[in-house]
């Protein structure tokens, strides 16, 4: 268990981390270059108004400041000690700094879980003194923490960047350095930075519901390698997005970053799915890239929420206007119909040649003036959600001069995003839309991403309350079925027991029974109707059609008696040490769309529930959707229509549509049923299948794996 999970509340929690009074810097240096020196060198040079304490004892000044060779000796109070001494020191001086009821902590230095057993049994003994003294603490092996608001640079971050809304925090010092770059050149104010490293205490968690009413974060943005705890993480991330737009790289999404992860930081991250899966739960905007991160930042920093998904595009050559026009769609979204008004209005005010559809073009040799007509044509079109501005370096063209024009004609109703594409010829324009507040990109697709992720967040934010229904169960058989098994180790429940689980929880199941021998068989074939399916019962064999397990369409008795010792032989001499229950006589179901629907426990998140078409759909294209459970209706429904198969389940083309409450249904009746036992790890029903609207879908067969017992 991470030290962070029971840690108990404190009071104040990370005022004094990011707003101190006071700071020693435990282990200052004399030598420029030095981690020691450089962190107290940012102090003093980023004009911060509070204390500062050197403490190191081989010296008496440094920078001016009085120095002390320990923090007792300094006499006073301190809210935070920056710790940059030699990893075997690191306990004996944080002893020494508690002592002098520090409030906050941060270990800059390297050296602990993330080099093996040994650093992680000391980082334990650091965690388990702050919790003894009441003490927060930031890292070991981390960069530090900035709040420009109070011009703290407590970091050794090479300058303090401006002021402005946009909060950071990262999991890796580096990349921490490289957005501060990267957010000086697009001209993005900072409020608040914090490197969290080895994660030993303050986690992001912490940090979102810290940063989420935080009055001078107006964003926050984050990089994580893995997530500490996955149920804390939702609950604080949608309570940050709910209050303001949360961006997140999560990184280790393959298997060689999963490994890269590993050896950074000493833990392994959790399943790529079940992350995206937290994310669209809690309202994260994911950025998939380190340029996306703030791409999306940009949008949402300095524009408003679309209303919708309509999008405009002005552009002056017709090549860009078309790849947007492609972007727009791929990403999901409309290419937007203007109003009658705005198209004769267009007409009068742009060149005979001009295109005033959408794409609107104003041509290669536009002017200012051109570009500002469309803009403010489109900024007053009700049936415009969202613009994007295009603009090529030709002959004629003006780059600065435009710029400079959008930005002062920008009214605030609508997101309006630019693309000035090119190299040299639009950088000044380049640098006058950014400076202007007017986010710019150097592609159509690029801006038109930023777009689709500023309609998601308006999406997610704007949703109706979430409201969980609670079917009526009998959970009492379910936990009567899933006691016995784990007490007798049979951990895969066959078709028998799973149907039965998924019948108390109100799933339809074909009629159908167990068979010991032929003649019973025979007895069941014959009460429930032919034809019949006959399916191999074990709890030693999961893929029955694999080993000819399985028959279909079985019509009369004497099928089913020859069958089912032909089956029998057929099993054991394919699979001689599995133990047979039976073969399970089912009526067959009639015609109807297979889907599948699951779930799967993930160890950070709980139970992740999946979606997606039988057949090619889900086993060539991957066409599979997730969500963590519990599950409302509405975000049920929405799982359906993210699927690129959502147009077989409503029926087009003359084909008749099915019934897609009955789906959204069956994951509810799953979302409950794994949410009430924990026990459950896996679940598929597969296929499921779905008929006309109003019939009831059936379970035509089910996989269940159950945990250990402890």
């Amino acid at each position: 268990m991470n030290a962070s999970e029971k840690k108990p509340k404190r009071p104040g929690d990370l005022e004094k981390l990011f707003g101190p009074a006071s700071v020693a810097v435990i282990g200052a240096s004399r030598h420029p270059g030095k981690v020691g020196h450089d962190v107290l060198a940012n102090l003093v040079h980023g004009d911060f108004g509070g204390r500062l304490i050197p403490v190191n004892p081989a010296t008496d000044t440094i920078l001016g400041l009085q120095c002390y060779p320990t923090l007792t000796d300094y006499g006073r109070e301190v809210d935070l000690a920056i710790i940059v001494v030699p990893q075997p020191s690191v306990l004996a001086v944080l002893d020494d700094a508690v002592k002098a009821r520090i409030k906050a902590a941060i270990v800059i230095t390297a050296g602990f879980r993330e080099i093996g057993s040994a650093g992680a049994a000391l980082e334990q003994q650091v965690v388990e003194l702050c919790t003894r003294h009441g003490v927060r603490l930031l890292g070991p092996n981390c960069l530090g923490i900035i709040n420009t608001g109070t011009r703290l640079n407590a970091s050794f971050a090479p300058h303090m960047p401006q002021a402005g809304g946009i909060s950071i925090f990262s999991q890796s010092g580096a990349i921490c350095t490289a957005m501060l770059d990267l957010a000086t050149k697009k001209h993005l104010g900072l409020a608040k930075l914090a490197s969290v490293g080895n994660k030993a205490d303050i986690t992001e968690v912490d940090l979102l519901t810290y940063l989420a009413h935080d009055d001078e974060t107006q964003i926050i943005l984050g990089y994580l390698e893995d997530i500490s705890t996955g149920d804390k993480f939702v609950k604080a991330a949608e309570e940050a997005a709910s209050n303001k737009p949360v961006i997140i790289l999560k990184a280790g999404t393959t298997a060689a970053g999963l490994r890269a992860a590993a050896s950074h930081t000493g833990v392994l991250a959790g399943a790529d799915t079940a992350y995206g899966a937290a994310f669209n739960k809690s309202g994260v905007v994911r950025a998939d890239t380190f340029d996306a991160l703030f791409d999306y930042a940009q949008a949402l920093a300095l524009q408003p929420l679309p209303k919708g998904d309509r999008v405009l595009i002005i552009t002056n050559a017709g090549g860009p206007g078309t790849i947007a026009a492609d972007a727009v769609e791929r990403a999901g979204m409309r290419v937007a119909t203007l109003a009658a008004g705005t198209s004769v209005l267009l007409r009068e005010q742009l060149p005979r040649f001009a295109a005033v559809d959408n794409p609107i073009d104003v041509l290669g040799d536009a002017a200012p003036e051109r570009y500002i007509a469309a803009l403010q044509s489109a900024q007053n079109d009700p049936e415009v959600d969202a613009i994007l501005v295009i603009l090529t370096p030709q002959v004629m063209t003006r780059p600065a001069a435009t710029a400079m024009a959008l930005a002062m004609h920008l009214d605030g109703s609508k997101p309006v995003v630019a693309s000035f594409m090119g190299g040299t010829d639009v950088m000044p324009g380049r640098s006058q839309l950014t400076g202007a507040g007017l986010p710019d990109y150097d592609s159509p697709e690029r801006a038109v991403a930023a777009l689709k992720a500023m309609y998601h967040y308006a999406l997610w934010k704007n949703r109706p309350p979430r409201m969980v229904t609670r079917f009526p169960v009998n959970s009492r058989r379910v936990e009567r079925i899933i006691t016995r098994r784990q007490r007798t180790g049979r951990l895969h429940l066959d078709e028998v027991k799973g149907k039965a689980v998924l019948n108390a929880y109100g799933f339809k199941i074909p009629k159908g029974a167990l068979a010991a021998g032929a003649e019973e068989a025979v007895e069941i074939a014959e009460r429930v109707g032919f034809p019949v399916a006959m399916k191999i019962v074990s709890p030693d064999i999961i893929n029955k059609s694999d080993l000819g397990g399985v028959q279909l369409n079985v019509g009369d008795g004497e099928m089913v008696e020859d069958l089912f010792e032909m089956m029998m032989l057929k099993i054991a001499r394919k699979v001689p040490a599995a133990r047979i229950d039976g073969i399970y006589i089912e009526q067959m179901i009639g015609k109807g769309l297979e889907v599948i629907i699951g779930m799967n426990r993930d160890p950070q998140f709980g139970p992740m529930l999946m979606f997606g078409l039988g057949g090619i759909f889900v086993e060539v294209m991957k066409d599979v959707t997730f969500h963590l459970a519990p599950i409302t209706e509405a975000e049920a429904i929405q799982m359906l229509k993210s699927t690129k198969s959502y147009a077989m389940l409503e029926g087009r083309r003359g084909k008749k549509g099915v019934d897609i409450g009955a789906i959204a249904s069956g994951l509810q009746r799953i979302s409950q049923l794994t949410t009430d036992f924990p026990q459950i790890l896996e679940l598929d029903i597969n296929p499921f299948i779905v008929g006309d609207i109003g019939s009831d879908p059936l379970v035509a067969d089910v996989h269940m794996t159950l945990a250990a017992l402890k």
